[in-house]
């Protein structure tokens, strides 16, 4: 948005902003970076400023020491005049507040909107919907859904999700927030476009009675060659065409120790070249200890390489060797993979990941682990199969044909620039006399 003219001022915490990427010099005037410090708050641990920096347990007393930060964007508003605030739900204060000084607010959803259809209108998320309770609610097809569709989380999904879906007495639950923030926004910005998903799209703009603008599925593009990348291209150099598979859940996603020995075993039996970015653990307070299954390592030398830090995944995908992947069916990895025309293997752990598999699957989009509904169990042999379906065998080359198809979809560049052109003009945005808008980024 920037490069369109606006100027921005992105108000983060400092570790988050110290975590960001280099802008380019030509932007820097017109992207201010403004740092508030997280409030303290009891139970969460010391320097954890992100999801990333926590166990799935602890993450409800970030989301409390973010509604601390109510009096400082306060101050900030009294002290700036920002034409728009672009927001996530965890703030589900900000629009009132915003009202107040007279800044108009958008929410942005890194979701795409088959998982905010599903979930409902605002007041079902706020208060629920008749007497069912969450669970029983997003086991069956919602009444509001009435096209024809397969997408649905699997109940093992949804009790991993419970705690953020239900709240407690010491935390506002998920639900609540979204509704309210969605109720708060004068708009509601989705990462999406009516390509990928129109029927759901339509049914939001029912569901949330306000403007629901598409910003495009946000292709990647080609960073700057990391410290790490010439050992790593160096090893996909080694390998045939097409044939690494490349593992990764996003930086959030932790395998218990079930599913990692599973995973591991499917991986070693598969036969494939792979490489697999493996977060065994999320942050410093987490004391959960998983382990790979004793020798795999030494077993898969040469052929595989286990990677715990950072790596540069739109690189690594990009590579020719790469030939599948197997993610969680988180969105950045989904559009990231399919951009490049990468054919899909998925394995969801929690709902929004379950909604959005189920609905790539629905499309021929991927092809999911089969596992069990109840429990989430699976045998490294489906994994080895759907690995070697997808990858290999002739009766999956519909994924990999459509996985091509995608591209243009998915990586357009054209196509990505026209609907950042149209968010200002869609949203109404105001232009000060200077012709620059200026937008809050929180």
């Amino acid at each position: 948005m920037a490069t369109k003219g606006h100027k921005i001022s992105f108000i983060s915490t400092p570790r988050n902003i110290h975590r960001l990427p280099q802008i380019p010099s030509t932007l820097t005037p017109l992207i201010n970076f403004i740092k508030i410090d997280i409030p303290k708050v009891e139970n969460l641990p010391e320097n954890a400023e992100s999801t990333k920096d926590l166990p799935f347990n602890k993450v409800k007393y970030l989301k409390m020491a973010c509604d601390g930060l109510k009096k400082p964007i306060t101050d900030f508003l009294e002290t700036s005049s920002p034409d728009w605030i672009i927001c996530d739900f965890v703030t589900y204060w900000l629009g009132p507040l915003a009202a107040e000084h007279g800044v108009l607010t958008a929410y942005f959803s890194v979701f795409p909107a088959v998982m905010l259809g599903f979930a409902g209108s605002p007041e079902v998320l706020m208060y629920g919907d008749d007497d069912q309770s969450v669970e029983q609610q997003l086991m069956s097809q919602p009444r509001w859904v009435t096209f024809e569709t397969e997408v649905q989380p699997s109940p093992f999904q949804i009790t991993r999700s419970l705690q953020n879906l239900t709240g407690d007495d010491e935390n506002i639950k998920d639900g609540y927030r979204l509704g309210a923030t969605v109720i708060g926004c004068d708009a509601v910005i989705v990462r999406s476009s009516s390509d990928f998903e129109p029927e759901w799209l339509n049914l939001l703009k029912k569901l949330y009675r306000k403007p629901i603008l598409p910003a495009g599925l946000l292709p990647a593009a080609v960073a700057d060659d990391h410290a790490c990348w010439g050992e790593t291209k160096e090893w996909l150099d080694k390998h045939e065409k097409g044939s690494v598979v490349y593992i990764a859940f996003g930086t959030e996603t932790k395998p218990n120790q079930y599913e990692l020995t599973q995973l591991a075993l499917g991986l070693e039996l598969c036969g494939l070249p792979f490489y697999w970015v493996l977060i065994d653990r999320r942050g410093s307070s987490d004391d959960e200890v998983i382990e790979l299954p004793r020798g795999f390592e030494e077993r898969t030398r040469g052929r595989g390489v286990v990677c715990r830090e950072w790596a540069p995944q739109f690189k690594i995908f990009s590579h020719e060797s790469v030939g599948g992947l197997l993610i969680h069916s988180g969105m950045s990895s989904v559009v990231e993979g399919l951009q490049l025309g990468k054919p899909l293997v998925l394995l969801p752990f929690v709902i929004d990941q379950g909604v959005i598999a189920s609905y790539l699957v629905e499309k021929k989009m991927a092809y999911m682990v089969p596992r069990d509904e109840l429990d989430g169990s699976f045998t490294p042999e489906s994994l080895a199969d759907s690995l070697s379906l997808v990858m290999v065998k002739e009766e999956g080359k519909m994924y990999r044909d459509k996985a091509k198809e995608m591209m243009s979809m998915f990586g357009g560049r054209d196509i990505q620039d026209k609907s950042l052109d149209e968010l200002p003009n869609k949203s109404m945005m105001v232009v000060n006399s200077d012709g620059k808008s200026r937008l809050l980024f929180g």
